[in-house]
């Protein structure tokens, strides 16, 4: 197990006897916005091209508390606090000029950062030859999740980008576009041509577009201004030291089959759209075959460049046709009423103990732990959608007892995620 996820770990004693603060007087920013100066496309949710990146990430409506106001976006997020910031190069798509942009949703625009010379491109730091047509680069502000949780962070750091991968991957799903992840880059080569300083760091990449294996590409010469992503920051040593320590991978097979769903599009796009994390359930059962639909879409494969095992765990509380119990692979590993025990799992959310399901996502590769936790994320995603798409609700929950849910499924791996599905 890796140190940081060991050291990360909650337990029934330590979320009563850990002083735990939250400095309300300086709450992060929620958006990087880059200086007037710079070059907007703005974009129009009605043209297909457009709407292409607005799901990606974009916002869909605002939720106002007390002295403060978020802005709800197509991807989830832990507290609502949007880490995760998009960085894109573009080179031979009709209507873009090639360069490279930050993808910004408060504005709703590509923000255009640096033309693109024919012979140049960040292909470099990605071990890819020129790529024709869109790359991603997903980076994390961490403050903005440290700010509340802490430590414990750069694990929903690490959640919300594979989220915000999932949301690629649906829009790209909409638009009959394959896409690859690339987890194996130049990460802090690359946050150093951006220009980021300790608060802001390069996690994965994703290729929409064809590559030429006959063109080199030399890296570009960016001169980026420092822009304020967070407003206060206050930097937390041990999401740094992780981040520093899990950036090489050791490598692993690639998955290059796209992922097939057999879904409505107009359907699914709405489903996009109303995307929320539920907050209570009816306690009303989902069926068997709604319950077999989420399994066949969180288990497509996943193209990347770093396949990292992920166990779906699921404990079925109340699913018409199926009996209760602990259930993977097809296979039941325990059978019983879990709920109680689930809720109380889940910090004694009654989230984990109402649902239809609730999941734990568990891996046990501490070599390549961004990539699996982020993988954990695109599944969390998947569910989320599908969900939606089913007509009932999602929760992710990045808070349980590690220890206890890892003594109950009796495993040794690290518990990466836990989400909840019903009505």
């Amino acid at each position: 197990m890796l140190d940081y996820h060991a050291q990360t770990m909650h337990s029934y004693r330590s979320v009563r006897t850990k002083s735990h603060s939250i400095d309300w007087d300086h709450p992060p920013k929620q958006f990087k916005i880059y200086p007037e100066t710079f070059t907007r496309i703005l974009l129009d949710k009605k043209s297909p091209d457009h709407r292409f990146f607005y799901l990606i990430g974009g916002i869909t409506a605002q939720k106002s508390y007390p002295g403060v106001t978020y802005a709800l976006r197509t991807n989830p997020s832990a507290g609502a606090l949007y880490p995760t910031e998009i960085y894109l190069q573009i080179r031979g798509v009709e209507g873009f000029a090639n360069g490279i942009y930050h993808l910004s949703p408060f504005e709703t625009s590509l923000v255009l950062l640096h033309p693109l010379a024919e012979d140049e491109g960040v292909e470099s730091f990605l071990h890819v030859k020129k790529i024709n047509g869109f790359i991603f680069l997903f980076s994390t502000l961490y403050y903005r999740s440290s700010w509340k949780y802490k430590d414990r962070a750069f694990r929903y750091c690490l959640h919300d980008t594979g989220h915000m991968i999932g949301t690629l991957e649906a829009s790209c799903a909409l638009s009959d576009q394959s896409y690859r992840i690339l987890y194996a880059i130049e990460k802090k080569a690359l946050n150093a041509l951006f220009g980021f300083t300790q608060e802001e760091f390069f996690l994965s990449s994703a290729i929409v577009g064809e590559e030429d294996k006959t063109f080199t590409c030399k890296a570009p010469m960016l001169s980026l201004p420092y822009v304020n992503g967070t407003g206060f920051f206050e930097a937390n040593a041990r999401v740094e030291a992780v981040y520093d320590a899990t950036c090489a991978l050791l490598p692993k097979k690639q998955t290059t089959t796209m992922p097939a769903f057999n879904v409505d599009k107009e359907r699914f796009m709405q489903a996009i759209w109303r995307r929320r994390s539920i907050r209570d359930f009816a306690q009303k059962p989902i069926s068997q075959e709604e319950f077999l639909a989420v399994m066949d879409c969180v288990t497509q494969p996943i193209p990347s460049d770093c396949d990292v095992e992920v166990g779906i765990y699921a404990i079925i509380n109340r699913v018409e046709g199926m009996e209760q119990g602990v259930w993977k692979e097809g296979v039941y590993l325990q059978s019983g009423d879990f709920a109680r025990k689930a809720g109380y799992l889940c910090l004694e959310q009654a989230l984990g103990e109402e649902s239809g399901v609730t999941f734990f996502l568990v891996g046990n590769d501490a070599r390549n732990y961004q990539a699996m936790v982020q993988k954990a994320g695109i599944i969390g995603h998947r569910m989320y959608v599908m969900s939606e798409y089913m007509g009932f609700g999602c929760s992710g929950i990045g808070a349980y007892y590690d220890e206890e849910v890892m003594a109950f499924l009796d495993t040794q791996g690290m518990i990466l995620y836990a989400l909840a599905i019903g009505r």
